[in-house]
């Protein structure tokens, strides 16, 4: 019964998960976000629109950092904590992010340059990716970013090569996977080995990786590392990326990175990895000496999609994990390195909601044969899965509301979809709405500020909705509405 609530899930007054703190509902049914209508948001600037709660935003990203702080500083040690810019990054959020005191994670040359517009300092930024450019790594460098997250072997030698020309020593971080699998749909769990990301701190695939190292590089004779420790040919992948960057003068090793997974409502998964990370590095000090000074245990913190889900808390699961690495530390007789983590979603997720406009409401019956038939009430909005394409890609759910208006029909079955020429093309799986929702009518998504615009595409040529900030009463574009020029324009003919 994935997304069904009756129509109390959104009450007059304060709303609650999985809408964002400034969401509240009028007497007449009409809803307001940040003291702003959303019958004004969609008389000003049109729908679908993405509107994203500053207040809320910034209150999340405090939240995180407070909570992490403290717990870290319980057990001696230090955190930062990155805003992951995947989930959506604009130049107004990435400020937002800064002014709360937080970093930002970067993933591609696209999301450096907003954080760089942003005022975001170099050293405050982190670059990710699998595949990174020389123009992006080459960028990196300019612009002084205090971490570049090497993902293999190849790309080692090739930072390290592009310093060299370059005259700069890169900061680098080596992204491990930890065989923890963590998270939702399989396409969102990243620390599994059977996947794109990381270096696998298993020594079973270690043989393949080091056999991949090629001759002439660093300054060690006879296979041996900077630290003088000989590598072994079963040393794992992430082991082996570590000795090679010792052995790199034109590279300054800081730390390991860990990234298990998305939508995590668990925090058992990051202990897990944690342990494994501390070990590893514990392992690279007793063959060099080098104890290196910082580790990221990477994001993923789920959050509430559905009325009666519960997100994760940041103030126990930051308690649970300084816990659990201090007890590893101690065990391994190491002291503690400076964390950090990147929580993305759930910041931006739940301040966050989609405003479409209904159009075709359309009853179906479902079922019949083994089944007893049922009528299902398609209810179509002007989008889909071009603003929000995962629940087509990962089965998402979301919960949807009627926001425009108060109704005492009796609620039915219903689906949302997008207007878009797929089957596929759905908005909510299944939600109750009431039974005379109609065309025209205002109806809102929650929880779709992380992922939605940043995942939006062109599909069918319809225009990518734009991103609208309330806060006290005021809304104000983030991002504008894409026009037909904006199309027309890219297009050479």
């Amino acid at each position: 019964m994935g997304g069904q609530s009756g129509p109390a899930a959104l009450p007059v007054g304060s709303a609650g998960a999985p809408w964002s703190s400034g969401v509240r509902r009028g007497d007449d049914g009409a809803v307001e976000v940040a003291g702003v209508g959303v019958a004004d948001v969609a008389a000003d600037h049109g729908t679908p629109s993405y509107i994203l709660d500053e207040a809320d935003f910034r209150a999340r990203a405090r939240a995180y950092r407070t909570a992490f702080e403290a717990a870290f500083a319980a057990v001696g040690t230090g955190v930062d904590v990155y805003y992951a810019g995947k989930a959506l990054l604009t130049v107004a959020v990435a400020r937002w992010a800064r002014e709360e005191g937080l970093r930002v994670d970067t993933a591609s040359g696209g999301e450096l340059a907003v954080a760089l517009r942003a005022g975001v300092p170099g050293e405050a930024i982190g670059l990710h990716g699998n595949n990174k450019s020389d123009a992006e790594i080459v960028r990196a460098f300019e612009h002084g970013v205090g971490r570049i997250i090497v993902d293999s072997l190849a790309e080692i030698d090739r930072v390290a090569e592009l310093a060299v020309q370059h005259g700069v020593v890169a900061p680098v971080m080596v992204r491990v996977t930890t065989g923890v699998h963590a998270g939702g749909h399989e396409y969102i769990s990243t620390a599994h080995e059977d996947q794109k990301f990381g270096l696998s701190v298993s020594p079973a695939s270690g043989a393949s990786g080091q056999a991949s190292r090629p001759s002439g590089t660093g300054t060690a004779a006879s296979g041996e590392t900077a630290g003088g420790a000989a590598s072994s040919a079963v040393d794992s992948p992430a082991m082996a990326a570590l000795l090679r960057i010792l052995e790199r003068p034109s590279l300054r090793l800081l730390g390991i990175h860990s990234h298990i997974g998305s939508q995590i409502l668990d925090p058992d998964g990051f202990e897990a990895a944690a342990r494994a990370v501390l070990e590893l590095r514990a392992e690279l000090a007793a063959r060099t000496g080098v104890l290196v000074g910082e580790v990221d245990l990477g994001g993923g913190y789920g959050i509430a999609y559905l009325p009666g889900e519960v997100a994760l808390d940041p103030e126990r699961v930051a308690k649970d994990v300084a816990s659990s690495v201090a007890d590893v530390a101690a065990r391994l007789d190491t002291p503690l390195p400076r964390f950090s983590i990147e929580p993305g979603r759930a910041i931006v997720g739940p301040a966050g909601m989609t405003l479409y406009t209904v159009g075709t409401v359309k009853p179906v019956t479902v079922g019949g044969g083994d089944g007893e038939p049922f009528t299902r009430l398609y209810v179509s909005v002007d989008g889909g899965m071009s603003d929000n394409i995962r629940p087509a890609l990962y089965g998402a759910d979301y919960h949807a509301e009627i926001v425009g208006r108060s109704s005492d029909a009796e609620p039915v079955l219903a689906r949302v979809v997008g207007k878009h020429c797929e089957s596929g093309d759905i908005v909510v799986h299944r939600v109750m709405l009431p039974g005379d929702v109609r065309a025209g009518d205002l109806l809102a998504v929650a929880a779709t500020g992380a992922y939605g615009r940043s995942m939006a595409s062109n599909y069918n040529m319809l225009l990518r909705p734009p991103v609208v900030a309330v806060r006290d009463g005021a809304s104000r574009v983030l991002i504008r509405r894409e026009t037909e020029d904006d199309l027309l324009g890219l297009d050479q003919g």
